[in-house]
């Protein structure tokens, strides 16, 4: 069985919350995480966008789940 971890670059769901209550690292590994994912657009809003409601959305979807928002899933 392989265990699930958390979104922010692999790291353990325990790091990844921490990142997350941390506007600054939260708004830049979100961003970081879209883009790697190959979501230029996800990642172009994350920036701009990224500090205010997603930024709490982000720490409670990492807390629920251990992934933060994904605006656009595509």
């Amino acid at each position: 069985m392989v265990k699930k971890r958390g979104d922010y670059f692999g790291f353990g769901r325990i790091i990844s919350i921490i990142l997350a209550i941390i506007p600054v690292t939260s708004w830049i590994c979100g961003a970081v995480t879209r883009f790697s994912e190959g979501k230029i657009l996800a990642g172009i809003l994350r920036l701009v966008l990224g500090w205010n409601i997603i930024w709490i959305i982000d720490i409670i979807l990492m807390i629920l789940n251990g992934h933060i928002l994904r605006i656009i899933p595509l």
